[in-house]
């Protein structure tokens, strides 16, 4: 019991007041595309967008920078957005039928990492209503909202209804105005006799108002019927009697005609006159893609200009059976026709134009399109309409994301480098002009450091992110599908329409032009990627991918035409027993291909088989790069292109692992079978076990050592693993490190390599002009020996076979060993070589640090949880004091099976804080997991979305603006903290929608929401699939699949288990 009295010593009050000032939790912003949109609205006076989602969420963006969310108390989608133009608030509809009104209100100052915060806006939501049932009427489809108008005054809302009434709501207070209620029977008895035909009008489909004459509002039926309306008088001043199913309406800017679109696939114009009440014919209508059956036109747009000829823009409208299945926006000035051509579906569109009274053309500058997978913007002032490159919201998922790196401190070379490559991939398809989304003043101080986000996707290529600041702004794409030969080669594909004049002339019609960047399909499966590191100082990358393919690149400014060189590491070792029957290797190119600008391949390494890459390592400083597969690990010295060294790791019950990824039926039944088999040696796991391996004596010699040895009671008792288990010679982890292995006296490269099965292998490498003073002791080697050499120093077994998540080396100070060069450059402070140097080595069980050279272990921590705490990634991480400029610490950061985050300190191993960050369903946000060494973070809430979050209560990146309202912000109460209101995509916060920054009367600064507590992904499993993103295993199903019994089981069986610790087997 003493020993329980020394481990669990009582709070420091000091020691709790610097953990504050090094940690504390916070979701900053999210990053990407948002999940599902399904409106959009525009503010022509603050200049600011707004995307509604199914989750009912609210995203708010101007200026790069400035961005802000609310969040409606239900997950409910929103249908509908509009802005009152100046003021900071928007009305929105959700498919509930409610609708709701939004504005900018000032919250109460609060104090944040040590930094107090004053003038905190928040967009929150002020009011909602809900239209009443009509008497009489048990349904409440009739007063179904179908469309929202509202007036330029910004305080009457008009409301189209499904029965085909209109209401008015006066605002802002949200108010019925019973006297001005239109119903149809009011319409219906100024109609002709011929045109009443007892037929019904059907709901409201479009509400517009009297560009120059305010009060008169154009009412569309669905039926066809247009009606101009008068409010003041309450009479119909003029009737169109249209025929075919109306769709949309629009008015020119003189008001002297408007333009109706109809499900036909056509448009028509109807001149406004005073002198005809009824108006039967339009004066013209037109089915631009006819003759044949066409689908309708959603939307269309009529916009003035000063050269004469108006700019018309329409969603839809092709031709049924020949293009019914496109997603397309016509475009038309003059004899100017294009068809933008997406590859998702048309969720809404506008324009940026003039909306002054004075001005006497509409003048438009930009397009702006938002699909159900991405933003497009279009130069309406540019000839030939070409597109803008996004500065956010730019689709991270175009092609499924695998797995993404993080690189902070970016180099400013390097940096411009990238930038300059990604400038030459724009082509002439992209125009230069500014951003015309441009609301709000960005006020967050310029970054201090550039930082790199790099995502692998499924169709080959690593796409290179601006992450220093609240814009995720795309810099470059790098391909790697040229390096092989696949079904859709680029080089055999044909020449460019736009660059061939007589190609143009022979165009189909349509005339469609692919827009856009999202492309879910992907040539080859076995191109994705997934590995990447990257050494900022060599400009040397390394790429993995899903048929074993290592590639090794390097950066150049210049377009090149090469060869790759090719190398082949065979990593069963002729091996009997074993027979690969998964996908086949992707053939390499055997002649010079063309390359970009940008990171170009010097050597592609073909792992044998050609399973999936698990792991790799990049030592640029010597050369080397290490990489894994569920087969062995090799290492490759790609500057004198020779494999060096191959060491499998298979189990002989390994079979599953000779299947692939891509054999999913095998395989399916296989892991079904193999998990049941784990369950059931679960419930027998509290007998005691006899193991059949050669070193079951040294085993059970560790065992009773660890009978003697009592547990304290916060860790958990670890259940022990068959050495039979599938998939056991997985390659979790590789690591370099300049080290003490063979003895305390020298020190030279090693390689570390972590298996599933609980196995770790260090090699002590011999690296020409590194360490060589060593070189001459082995008797006979030269010292100008040209190949690097690899001796196995050390191979430990892991009693319980936990999986080795990480393996990291460190110093005599215990601090992790600098990257390659920073210590040669000082870049970085030297490692202590002169104390010994331990290994901390992080099992899915416990984490332990062993002394080295011996191999003896210090120090050790198993988890708490009795529910099956698993860690799945980890970090070391610096965190800097928000008080004292000059005090940092470095950090262990664990991301577990349940979502939490545990900290502790190293090589002490004490906890530190633990913080619930993700949803332990959330199986794909856990796994795409990304840590910075700043204490920073990246996962995926979406497809599409990345949030980001801080551990760090110095390092955060949150949006801080301002934007200048015509509205004096009034002050209102804090929310009470008690009640959590929902987040996009179902997960909760205590604040809804909050936002920071400093006040400016009549200025406002919003931010993204700050979350203070600890919250859960908004990633919804029951709509939700991500195919690839990170890796996903048997395990963490298993995790989330736990049955009662199983629990139960494991709890019974850690009640009766005697404590043991991690064994040790070193040759």
């Amino acid at each position: 019991m003493m020993k329980f009295r020394f481990r669990r010593q009582g709070t420091d009050p000091q020691r709790e007041k610097i953990k504050q000032e090094l940690f504390a939790f916070n979701k900053t912003v999210e990053h990407g595309f948002p999940h599902q949109p399904s409106a959009l609205a525009f503010d022509p006076k603050l200049e600011l967008m707004a995307i509604g989602t199914k989750s009912g969420a609210i995203k708010v963006y101007g200026a790069p920078g400035v961005e802000f969310t609310g969040l409606h108390k239900d997950t409910t989608a929103v249908t509908q957005i509009h802005f009152l133009p100046g003021q900071g608030r928007l009305m929105s509809l959700l498919d509930d039928n409610t609708i709701h009104l939004w504005e900018l209100v000032v919250g109460a100052p609060r104090e944040m990492g040590g930094v107090k915060r004053e003038g905190v806006v928040s967009l929150q939501e002020v009011g909602n209503y809900s239209l009443p049932g009509r008497p009489g009427i048990e349904s409440c489809s009739a007063t179904r909202v179908t469309v929202l108008l509202l007036l330029r005054s910004c305080d009457l809302l008009c409301i189209g209804t499904e029965g085909g009434g209109v209401y008015f709501l006066e605002l802002p207070r949200l108010s019925l105005k019973d006297d001005q209620t239109l119903l149809q029977d009011q319409v219906t008895q100024s109609l002709p006799d011929d045109y009443r035909c007892g037929k019904s009008l059907g709901p409201v489909e479009s509400l517009q108002e009297h560009p120059q004459q305010s009060g008169k509002v154009l009412i569309g039926y669905s039926r066809g019927l247009v009606v101009l309306w008068d409010l003041s008088s309450r009479q119909v001043e003029q009737l169109f009697l249209g025929k075919q199913q109306l769709e949309s309406l629009v008015w020119e800017r003189s008001g002297n005609l408007f333009v109706s679109s109809h499900n036909d696939g056509g448009y028509s114009m109807w001149p406004v006159t005073s002198g005809n009440p009824n108006i039967h014919q339009p004066a013209s209508s037109t089915i631009p893609y006819g003759p044949f059956p066409c689908k309708a036109i959603n939307k269309i747009l009529w916009r003035t200009t000063q050269t004469g000829s108006p700019v018309l823009l329409y969603s839809g409208g092709m031709p049924r059976a020949s293009y019914g299945d496109r997603h397309c926006l016509t475009i038309q000035q003059d004899k100017d026709h294009v068809t933008l051509d997406f590859t998702s579906r048309v969720i809404d569109f506008f324009t940026v134009h003039s909306t002054e009274q004075d001005k006497e053309f509409d003048d438009p500058t930009a397009l702006v399109v938002l699909l159900e997978e991405e933003l497009v913007v279009i130069d309406l002032q540019t000839p030939g309409w070409p597109s803008l490159p996004t500065p956010y919201l730019a689709p991270l998922h175009s092609s499924a994301i695998t797995c993404s790196c993080h690189i902070s401190n970016v180099p400013p070379k390097l940096w411009e480098r990238l930038i300059n490559a990604g400038k030459a991939q724009q082509g002439r398809q992209q125009t230069q002009r500014s951003w015309p989304i441009c609301g709000g003043k960005n006020l967050a101080p310029p970054a201090k450091q550039q930082e790199l986000l790099l995502t692998g996707h499924e169709d080959g290529t690593v796409r290179f992110w601006d992450a220093s600041g609240v814009a995720l702004t795309p810099l470059y794409k790098l391909s790697t599908a040229n390096v092989f030969h696949t079904d859709c080669d680029p080089s055999d594909d044909p020449q460019d329409p736009s660059d061939d004049p007589d190609m143009q002339q022979e165009e189909e019609w349509p005339p469609f032009r692919k827009v856009g960047c999202f492309d879910p399909y992907s040539d080859d499966p076995r191109l994705g990627i997934q590995k990447i590191s990257l050494c900022k100082y060599s400009n040397k990358l390394v790429v993995t991918g899903t048929a074993g393919q290592v590639i090794i690149l390097g950066l150049n400014d210049e377009r090149s035409d090469h060869l790759v060189d090719v190398s082949v590491v065979d990593l069963l070792q002729d091996r009997e027993g074993f027979t690969w029957k998964g996908h086949d290797r992707l053939e390499p190119r055997l002649k010079p291909a063309p390359f970009p600008p940008g990171f170009q391949p010097l050597v592609l390494v073909q792992c044998l088989p050609p399973a999936s890459v698990t792991a790799v390592a990049l030592h640029a400083e010597w050369n080397l790069i290490a990489f894994g597969t569920s087969h062995g690990f090799g290492l490759f010295d790609y500057h004198r292109r020779n494999a060096v060294l191959a060491r499998c790791t298979l189990h002989p019950n390994d079979s599953l692992a000779m299947e692939g990824p891509l054999s999913r039926v095998k395989s399916l039944k296989k892991s079904l079978r193999q998990s049941f088999r784990r369950i059931r040696k679960s419930r027998v796991s509290g007998k005691k076990r006899t193991i059949t391996t050669p070193t079951s004596k040294v085993q059970e010699a560790n065992a009773a050592l660890a009978e003697q040895e009592e547990v304290a009671p916060v860790q958990r008792r670890i259940e022990p693993r068959s050495a039979d288990d599938s998939l056991s010679g997985v390659v979790r982890c590789l690591c370099f490190a300049d080290t003490y292995l063979r003895d305390g006296t020298h020190h030279g490269p090693t390689l570390w390599a972590g298996t599933n099965s609980g196995s770790v292998y260090a090699y002590a490498l011999e690296v020409p002009g590194v360490g060589s003073g060593r070189v001459g002791e082995r008797g006979g080697a030269s010292e100008s020996s040209a190949c690097v050499e690899a001796v196995l120093g050390k191979e430990i077994q892991l009693m319980h076979r936990a999986p080795v998540v990480s393996i990291c080396v460190l110093d005599g100070r215990g601090k992790p060993l600098p990257d390659p060069y920073e210590a040669s450059q000082d870049l970085a402070i030297a490692p202590d070589m002169t104390n010994a140097h331990s290994v901390l080595i992080a099992s899915e069980e416990q984490l332990k640090v062993f002394s080295l050279p011996k191999v003896s272990a210090k120090t050790k921590f198993k988890l708490t949880a009795h529910e099956g705490c698993r860690v799945r990634k980890v970090a070391l991480v610096v965190f800097s004091s928000a008080a004292q400029e000059d005090y940092s610490e470095h950090t262990l950061v664990c991301l577990t099976n349940l979502g939490d985050m545990h900290l502790f300190n190293i090589p002490g191993l004490r906890p530190q804080v633990r913080y619930d960050c993700i949803r332990k369903e959330d199986i794909s946000g856990i796994a795409s997991c990304v840590f910075t060494k700043t204490g920073q973070g990246f996962y995926l809430i979406s497809p599409s979305e990345y949030e980001r979050f801080s551990l760090s209560a110095k390092v955060l990146t949150e949006p801080l603006c301002s934007v200048q309202l015509d509205r004096l912000l009034e002050p209102r109460p804090a929310s009470d903290g008690s009640s959590t209101q929902p987040q996009a995509n179902g997960t909760h916060k205590n604040q809804m929608g909050q936002a920071e920054g400093q006040t400016e009367e009549p200025q406002s600064n919003l931010s993204s929401p700050i979350l203070d507590t600890p919250l859960d992904s908004p990633l919804s499993c029951a709509d939700l699939t991500l195919d690839s993103t990170g890796e996903i295993t048997v395990e963490d199903v298993r995790d989330f699949l736990t049955t009662v019994d199983e629990a139960e089981n494991n709890l019974k069986n850690i009640k009766e288990e005697e404590g043991r610790s991690t064994g040790i087997l070193i040759n």
